[in-house]
C-alpha cells in the first residue's frame, strides 16, 4: 500500500455506522462490488472504494466513543439521506443484488435532470443496505438539450 501522503482520497467521504460490521462489510464487498482500500479489523472499520466512490464503514459498539454522534441512532440508519453512486454497468450490479436475494427498494428507471439549458440522464435504482441506508446507484445516459416546453 502507498503511504497515506501519496494516496489520493475524495474530499467528501461518508462514514456509515453499522450494527454488525461483518454483515455490512460482506454486503458492500460481495454484493455491491466495493473493495477495501484499507481495514482496521480491531476497530471493526473499513475504508471502501468502488470505481472512485468512497465510503467508510464502522461498527457501532457499546464502548464506542460517541463524540461523533449527534443523537441516538435508531434503525433504519440514515433517514433523510440517500447516497448516489455512479457505476459503469448498472446491469451487472443488479444481477449481483438479485443473486444475493436482496430486494430493490425501487426498480430501475430512467431519469433526466435539468442543469441549465441541458438535461443530464441516468438509469438508476434504489436499494437499502443491512442498516437501512438508502443507496441510489446510477449509470450515466449522457445529456441532451433541455426542452423548455417539457416542464422538466
Amino acid at each position: 500500500m502507498t503511504a497515506a501522503s501519496e494516496t489520493s482520497y475524495q474530499r467528501l467521504v461518508p462514514e456509515l455506522y453499522c450494527r454488525d460490521f461483518g454483515v455490512s462489510f460482506a454486503f458492500y464487498r460481495d454484493v455491491l462490488g466495493f473493495s477495501a482500500r484499507y481495514e482496521r479489523p480491531e476497530d471493526r472499520f473499513a475504508y471502501l472504494d468502488r470505481e472512485g466512490a468512497e465510503l467508510m464503514l464502522e461498527e457501532l459498539t457499546v464502548d464506542h466513543d460517541f463524540t461523533w454522534l449527534t443523537g441516538r441512532l435508531e434503525t433504519p440508519f440514515g433517514r433523510g439521506i440517500n447516497f448516489q453512486i455512479e457505476v459503469s454497468d448498472l446491469e451487472v450490479l443488479i444481477a449481483s443484488i438479485a443473486r444475493n436475494g436482496t430486494k430493490l427498494r425501487r426498480e430501475p428507471w430512467e431519469a433526466w435532470y435539468r442543469a441549465g439549458d441541458r438535461e443530464l440522464g441516468q438509469r438508476q435504482f434504489l436499494v437499502q443496505d443491512p442498516d437501512g441506508y438508502l443507496l441510489r446507484f446510477c449509470q450515466d445516459l449522457g445529456e441532451r438539450p433541455h426542452d423548455v416546453g417539457s416542464g422538466a
